[in-house]
């Protein structure tokens, strides 16, 4: 089965993740698609398919006759969409031989314009497939799941001669913890990739530093009437707060490797409120600039509301990966081979976000990320082509080829 059938079945199946549920998978509806991929793995004919009481999906490919001591590789992609918009009855639609030009979707008026995602230009001619405009479609990542388990079916079935494979579906990597649970030594593999980005033949191996910072603001409520003096309203020390911090230093007016201060949720009343915001810089010593930035401005207006309470909750999410690869490099050339050997040439970009490679790195399984043929993610507009994800799967057994080849 090519790999875009196997997506358009997963992507209808609701996997959005939520934060701050104090549980893993964070929803339930995420098990659903990780009994189906169980069950999926074992008809394929893969070992030891089962999902683990956190919800993280693994299997094993033993490796072929001669192949023994090749080193394990491991593929990972995550089943969770983002909550940033609904995945929840999710349409996917097939676009044949798509003209270049703006995608009008058919729910709530929404189209996918050239003008805001110019690189659409660059799929004329392919099979593009979009939601209705109503929910995001879910390529992130539900393609690099459809990607890895084709992967598993081409070499069960060709025979190829391979290594150990390892394979994983991890839960919750749109909320920063998906690795949370995960056994690296029980997974099994000495190197992995995670397929998690964007354009095919796509190698990412930085990664932004992150960190989440809350604050709660305790206000003075009292009768708009008798205000003077005396109400401290929590909403406007939430506007007086952001208004401190660097202003084209969010995500819309910054790029490459500019960090950035996310202002990502804001709720509240005169009494209380809460803002969420998310940290971003590549560089560890700007990183931690702008957590102390972010202190002191919370200080500042502190100060100059002393009847009212400040509380920030600062934490670090992940760090950027690349100091953890420094030493497996050959992960990223031999990546960079498969996709040439694919037809693609490989291009090399910092995530502008963090994946569960990074974590994993960090916890001693190297692990850098691939494209998976996918476009414009978290929102409505997202999108993939079929063309794109054979390509990725082609990529892939290029890798599986190459390290067949090598001693561990």
């Amino acid at each position: 089965m090519r790999a875009y059938k196997r997506f358009l079945n997963y992507a209808k199946v609701n996997t959005e993740s939520a934060d701050g549920t104090g549980k893993s998978p964070s929803t339930d509806c995420q098990w659903d698609l990780a009994k189906l991929l169980v069950e999926e793995l074992k008809t394929l004919g893969m070992k030891d398919a089962k999902v683990s009481e956190f919800g993280v999906v693994t299997a094993v490919l033993p490796a072929t006759p001669g192949c023994e001591a090749a080193p394990a590789l491991g593929f990972l992609a995550h089943m969770d969409t983002a909550p940033a918009f609904s995945g929840a009855g999710v349409v996917p639609i097939v676009h044949e031989n798509y003209d270049g030009g703006d995608v009008v979707l058919p729910k709530e008026g929404r189209v996918i314009r050239l003008a805001d995602f110019p690189e659409m230009a660059t799929l004329k001619g392919r099979t593009l497939i979009t939601a209705d405009g109503s929910t995001l479609l879910g390529a992130d990542d539900k393609a690099g799941v459809a990607e890895v388990m084709t992967l598993c079916e081409e070499l069960i079935n060709s025979g190829a001669p391979h290594g150990k494979l390892c394979v994983a579906f991890t839960p919750d990597e749109e909320i920063g913890e998906g690795p949370n649970h995960f056994d690296v030594p029980a997974f099994g593999a000495k190197y992995a990739y995670t397929v998690d980005g964007s354009k095919e033949g796509g190698i990412e191996y930085e990664n932004f530093n992150a960190a989440s910072a809350k604050v709660e603001i305790t206000g003075v409520s009292v009768h708009p009437g008798e205000a003077k003096d005396t109400m401290e309203n929590a909403l406007l020390i939430a506007m007086e707060l952001n208004a401190k911090l660097p202003p084209e230093e969010i995500p819309a007016r910054t790029e490459g490797y500019q960090g950035f201060f996310h202002l990502d949720e804001m709720n509240g009343t005169v009494a209380f409120a809460k803002m969420d915001y998310i940290i971003r810089d590549h560089d560890m010593e700007r990183f931690t600039q702008r957590k102390a930035l972010m202190e002191q401005v919370v200080q500042e207006v502190q100060a100059a509301h002393p009847k009212a309470k400040l509380e920030l909750t600062l934490r670090d999410s992940y760090y950027n990966m690349v100091g953890q690869l420094k030493d497996c490099m050959h992960l990223i050339e031999n990546a960079r081979e498969a996709a040439r050997m694919a037809g693609v040439e490989p291009t090399t970009t910092a995530i502008r976000g963090g994946t569960d490679g990074a974590r994993l790195s960090f916890k001693g399984l190297p692990c850098p990320n691939l494209g998976t043929g996918g476009y414009n993610f978290h929102g409505p507009y997202e999108c993939v082509t079929v063309e794109g994800m054979d390509t990725v799967v082609a990529i892939l057994r290029n890798i599986v080829a190459l390290y067949a080849k090598t001693e561990a």
